[in-house]
């Protein structure tokens, strides 16, 4: 059975920083797209950093451009998202995903991410 479970998740103040890890049980991730979406509430899921099996493309909301960076350790079976200069809007519960589609890196909720977390919470407020 496929499981991914989240964790880094927290309160934290505008200008911090926290680090979000998306674990694998069950299976390796090193052979799928890994993303990491994001819901408020009221609002729908979307997108915010996804990479690719081999590490070697990203893709990013424009918002988080230049705050947050995704990264992933294949040889820990770990993913990471690193957030700095979180804002209040960054306020949501954080998921990770697993595409294992093998096609072309896309970092939608619609696209092929079959596999969830339970998500973590992350709110930024003073």
């Amino acid at each position: 059975q496929f499981q991914l479970a989240e964790s880094g998740g927290g309160l934290v103040q505008p200008g911090g920083s926290l680090r979000l890890s998306c674990s694998g049980a069950g299976f390796a991730l090193d052979h799928w797209h890994i993303g990491w979406f994001r819901q408020a509430p009221g609002k729908e899921r979307e997108g915010v950093s996804c990479i690719s099996s081999n590490g070697g493309s990203t893709n990013e909301l424009d918002s988080v451009k230049g705050r947050f960076t995704i990264s992933r350790d294949n040889a820990k079976n770990m993913v990471y998202l690193q957030m700095n200069s979180l804002k209040p809007e960054d306020t949501a519960v954080y998921y990770c995903a697993a595409d294992p589609s093998g096609g072309a890196l896309c970092c939608s909720p619609q696209c092929g991410y079959h596999y969830w977390g339970q998500g973590t919470q992350v709110t930024v407020s003073s």
